[in-house]
Formats: C-alpha cells, structure tokens, sequence
C-alpha cells in the first residue's frame, strides 16, 4: 500500500481515538487498548470497580465504528442459547420447518457485561465462539461476520453470585485491560461531560435540533489497518527478546528469588503470540513499521496480567500481576 493510504489509514484511526477521548476523560491508555484489540483482531476483558467507564469506553468504540453492536447483560439464569441462539419452528400452511434465529453474538462488536455472573456453560459458549468465531446449533455451522470482537467486563470486587472464568478460559482474551480511578482533575471533567450531556438530552426532548454525529469510521479502514499491520517488521533479535519473556515465566528458577517465590505457572504460547500482535499493532500506531522492543514491553502487562498463575505466597504479600511483570522485564535483557 502507497504511503499516503498508510497514513490517511492512521488518520483515521487516530480520528477515532479522537472521538473516543471525547466522551471518556482521563482514559488514555484504555482508549489505546481497545483499539489495540479491534486492530489485532482480538477479544477483550476490561475490569475495574464499578462506575468506572468500562461499557461506556466499550460503546464508545462502538459508536464510532460502522458496525453492529450487541450488549449482553450476563446473569445466573442466562442460558447458552440466549447468547447463540437457537432454532425456532415455523409453519406456513401445511408445511413446517426449523429456522436459526440468531442472538446477540452475531454483531461486530459484542459487550458481554459482567461476563462472572454468568453460569459456566454460558461463559464457555461465549468463550467458544470467541475462539471458532463460529456457532454451531442443531448440527449447522453459523459463521461469524469477519469484523468480529467481544469485550467482556467483569467486577475484580464482588465475589457473592459470581462464576470466576477459569486460567484456561482466561487464556482465550487477548490482553486483559484494568481500568483505575481517575485522578481528582478528571474527575471534575467527567463531572463537567455528564452534565453537560444532561443538559442536551434535555434541549432535545424540548425540541432543540440535536448536533449531528460525525459519520463512522468505514470497516474498510480497520482492514486497511490490519493489513498495514501484517506487514510490520519484526527483527530476530526482537523475535528471541518476546520468546525469552515467555519463558521467563515458566523458568523463574533462573531470574531471581522473586520470581522463584512469585510464580505458580507460567504463561501459555498465547502470550507469544499475544505479544507479537499487540506489539506490531502499538508500533503501528506510533508510527513505525518495524516492532520495537519498547513496544514490546508496553503491552506485555496487558498480555501477561491474566495469564500469570501466582503463588499462595505471592498473594500473600499482596504482590500483583503488573509487579511480576515489571520484575520479569527487569530481569531478561534483549540479546
């Protein structure tokens, strides 16, 4: 592709950062993320306390993306067939016969809110189509559209009528995003947006014309993006630097006490590959067409943070995900 569609490309995707940062304050690193995600043609799991803009960050993206957009609320009593579908009979005269009525997994963009609440047949259903971006109901293949992405949030607090996702099932997102507080200057901006939102909802249902929305981002440009993304180099030496962070995690015996003490299991090649997608997508965004290892080790908390089984010991003392991760980029050099 000619260099002036690479960068009308990145224009756009930075068009639609742009819009997502107008209705998110403070959320930088979270906005970049999910865009991550939509470039590396992966699945999402936000987590953060409640009221912290998860779903609205996920709508956001939504809205400014030409796609279809689906929010399943997860609860104890959903079924897996509220989630694929499921076949429904119907007759005409004399004749019947079984159609596939699709559900809410057959979008764009899916929001699967409070994926823990959710009973384990229902997580794996999700988690199945995730994977084989296809469903199967009574024998018959249903193929998802080739803009596919599912972003599930979960509460890291409340455990009272929850289904924790299993380490395997967790394994199947491709980064795991955690949203925290705002410090207290964007607080008062969110403060400022809501009302301010408030305040057009109430002109409009008086009458006032409504500001007409900028038009989506094409799906065009996210495959353009993809594309451009494929093609971003990937030296050797970078190749070795993400295997050996890897394995890092599966032999903390060789990189200090801490590790040693820290660890349980290490990460699945997933993370590899996780790694691989994520950094070419963030070096993409900055512009270059070549993975640097600095790009490397600003996605690998998000990779590894859902990934790293750590010790009784480890937890214990309170040591998180991100502190073991931090250790392990500390520890391994690039050769």
């Amino acid at each position: 592709m000619a260099e002036t569609d690479t960068s009308d490309t990145r224009a756009r995707i930075e068009d639609l950062r742009s819009r997502m940062g107008g209705s998110i304050i403070g959320q930088r690193e979270v906005i970049e993320r999910l865009i991550i995600g939509l470039l590396a043609n992966g699945n999402l799991l936000v987590e953060g306390m409640p009221g912290l803009a998860k779903t609205r960050a996920i709508k956001a993206l939504a809205k400014n993306v030409d796609a279809s957009f689906s929010r399943i609320q997860f609860t104890p009593d959903l079924l897996p067939s509220d989630v694929t579908g499921t076949e429904v009979l119907y007759k005409s005269g004399d004749e019947t016969e079984f159609r596939f009525s699709p559900g809410p997994i057959f979008a764009n963009i899916v929001l699967a809110d409070e994926i823990n609440r959710a009973p384990a047949k229902v997580q794996a259903a999700l988690l199945e189509a995730m994977e084989e971006r296809q469903v199967t109901v009574a024998g018959k293949t249903h193929r998802m559209e080739p803009l596919f992405m599912v972003m599930a949030t979960q509460n890291p607090v409340e455990q009272e009528g929850t289904y924790p996702l299993p380490e395997a099932q967790m394994d199947r997102f491709l980064m795991h995003v955690n949203i925290t507080y705002p410090p207290v200057e964007d607080e008062v901006e969110v403060i400022r947006l809501v009302r301010g939102e408030e305040i057009a909802a109430i002109h409009e249902r008086d009458g006032a014309p409504a500001a007409e929305p900028p038009a989506p981002i094409p799906q065009d440009v996210v495959f353009a993006a993809r594309r451009e993304i494929a093609a971003i180099q990937v030296a050797p030496a970078v190749e070795r630097y993400m295997a050996d962070l890897v394995n890092a995690t599966r032999i903390p015996t060789q990189f200090g006490e801490d590790l040693k003490r820290w660890i349980e299991i290490g990460v699945s090649p997933r993370a590899s590959l996780a790694l691989d997608r994520c950094g070419r997508a963030h070096a993409w965004l900055k512009g270059r067409d070549y993975l640097d290892p600095e790009d490397v080790r600003a996605v690998l908390p998000d990779v590894f943070r859902h990934r790293l089984a750590l010790s009784f010991e480890a937890q214990g003392e309170g040591i998180a995900p991100d502190q073991v991760s931090a250790e392990i980029v500390r520890q391994v050099a690039l050769t």
